[in-house]
């Protein structure tokens, strides 16, 4: 693997001879395949681009070895971050992974052909090292727990021939190569450019930073946001990219130019800032800023930082030399009321009077409708913000009851839907145990399995429809403490998720049984009953804890709508 940046392995193979790549698709037709996954998707575009240049393919375990260990590659050339594809023992017996082997990588959304990997080695790596060594090592990270509970336990190095670029359907034109993007430089006459990493919405303050480092270095701006994978919980990259093309504006004309990096990040501090250098001089970046806790996933739930606040600009000056590009430190700004003007913290007196909205006030500024002020962020900007981003009066909602058969939630859900029709403003929809039973789950039976299948065709739905903007209630028993946490995590992706627990004693359940159905149970006529011969899992996580048996269906519905209320359903 050579150090400096090729023009990728695409690019490379259509440069010799297309006939190559003809020859190699009807190869392709004869080979066993694999289905990759989003991260594998991403990480083999950037490979066939030249963007994890020197890379020609996925790590061999010499390599693995070296990146994990000192931040080198066998050649000695630099590369900080493990590019891996990873396989499970079931991939490796059906689709025949060996040393020699040439197998097909395939894009798992439409199946089409995307690349050959001439497998050289396969190994197991040790997941500890490389959470330790990586990652720092705590459980909580994102990329530790995405180590341990996504990867699969086997690793294939091998360099892999290009077939065909992944498809995109959203902004073809701002989806450029290393090679396009060196060349649109060139034509432009853009000597000097320094890149902006972001995976955030871009506000007045983000425009001055970039500008300021712009005009220090004599540079153009690069604004290169990823639109792979980030972390959980950012906003979309759908509407973060018609933000930046808002933004644009902004700057002078010629300054600026948008640019989409379809990166799977690892959120991995300063190590990942030495990788997003390494891709952004593959990009033809001169200049990269580096910004405070750059590419870190926060604190863990103790209220620690997983990195230091200037770790990776740190390390990164450390490879300076080697990286060839220039470190722009990143200084956060800070508006300035009286100068109407934005400057660095760190040069602001004391005693001069600041102004800041931090991203959670933000969060609670679109949530509730709450004005966004210019000296903040720009009209459009906000407009596009809104745009996805409804106040809760215009936002769907799930709310999720549980408890045991003829526990009183089947009435209080009808009695729910009968109120939020009456409130309007919303498409409401009723999900009951029953009805969902013989309508999606009718094959589906009693087990353990069973029962999780059937909230998760639950959660599902719900979701859907949250987040389209409809009030969703589902009353299923839901016995299990895991289904139930799915079913939020679930709908939460799209919505606000609210489980209500109906504590109706079990007692009362079977007394006012009319149907007989627990008589039933208790005979042995009906299997795994819950409360009989089925266990019931007591919710620890409900928002709201309810009992017909000592309040009214009307009372509880009350309780349920001043819950909603309270987080800014409901209008004025």
């Amino acid at each position: 693997m050579a150090n400096t940046p090729h023009g990728g392995v695409l690019q490379d193979l259509h440069a010799r001879d297309l006939n190559i790549r003809e020859q190699l698709l009807a190869e392709a037709e004869g080979l066993p395949d694999l289905a990759l996954t989003e991260r594998q998707l991403c990480d083999l575009e950037l490979i066939l681009s030249g963007g994890f240049s020197p890379l020609d393919g996925f790590l061999t375990e010499e390599d693995y070895n070296g990146v994990v260990d000192n931040l080198r590659l066998s050649s000695g050339a630099l590369f900080s971050m493990p590019i891996n594809l990873d396989v499970s023992a079931a991939e490796i017996e059906s689709v025949g992974i060996k040393a020699g082997a040439r197998i097909v990588l395939r894009d798992f959304r439409d199946e089409s052909p995307l690349a050959i990997i001439t497998v050289k080695d396969v190994y197991k790596p040790d997941k500890q090292v490389e959470a330790t060594k990586v990652f720092r090592g705590d459980p909580e990270h994102p990329a530790v727990k995405y180590l341990f509970n996504t990867v699969k336990e086997f690793y294939v190095g091998g360099s892999v021939q290009a077939l065909n670029r992944p498809n995109h359907y959203d902004y073809a034109g701002l989806r450029y190569t290393p090679a396009e993007l060196r060349a649109e430089f060139n034509k432009l006459g853009w000597n000097r450019v320094v890149a902006f990493q972001t995976r955030n919405p871009m506000h007045r303050a983000h425009r001055e930073l970039t500008v300021r480092a712009a005009r220090s270095r004599q540079a153009n701006v690069l604004i290169h946001p990823v639109v792979g994978l980030t972390k959980p919980g950012d906003i979309d990259h759908f509407t973060r990219v018609r933000v930046y093309q808002a933004l644009l504006p902004r700057y002078p004309n010629g300054m600026a130019l948008l640019s989409l990096l379809p990166l799977a990040m690892r959120m991995g501090g300063d190590r990942e800032a030495v990788w997003h250098a390494i891709i952004r001089k593959n990009f033809g970046a001169t200049h990269f800023i580096v910004g405070r806790d750059h590419a870190g996933p926060g604190k863990n739930s103790k209220g620690v930082d997983f990195y230091g606040p200037y770790d990776a600009q740190e390390l990164v000056e450390k490879y300076r030399d080697e990286l060839g590009i220039e470190v722009v430190p990143f200084q956060q700004m800070t508006y300035l009321p009286d100068a109407d003007e934005y400057a660095p913290k760190d040069e602001v007196a004391a005693g001069v009077k600041t102004l800041d909205i931090s991203g959670t006030e933000l969060r609670k500024r679109l949530r509730l409708g709450l004005p966004i002020p210019e000296w903040f962020s720009y009209p459009e900007v906000v407009k596009v913000l809104r745009e996805s981003h409804p106040p809760r009066v215009s936002q769907g909602f799930t709310i999720f009851l549980t408890g045991y058969h003829n526990s009183g939630k089947d009435a209080i859900a009808r009695a729910l839907q009968v109120t939020l029709n009456q409130q309007g403003g919303r498409s409401v929809s009723l999900l009951l145990g029953e009805t969902v039973r013989s309508e999606l789950s009718s094959e589906l039976g009693f087990s353990r399995t069973d029962r999780h299948k059937n909230i998760q065709r639950i959660a599902f739905v719900a979701a859907e429809l949250t987040r389209a903007g409809a009030a969703v209630i589902a009353a299923p028993i839901a016995p299990f403490d895991d289904s139930r946490k799915f079913a939020r995590e679930t709908v939460q992706a799209a919505g606000s998720f609210f489980l209500v627990h109906v504590a109706t004693k079990l007692e009362y359940a079977e007394r006012n049984d009319r149907k007989g159905v627990y008589k039933r149970a208790r005979s042995g006529e009906i299997k795994g009953f819950t409360g009989v011969d089925d266990p019931y899992e007591v919710p620890t996580d409900a928002d709201l804890v309810v009992d017909i048996e000592q309040t009214s269906v009307r009372t509880i519905v009350h309780q349920i709508i001043l819950l909603l209320e309270s987080q800014g359903f409901f209008g004025n």
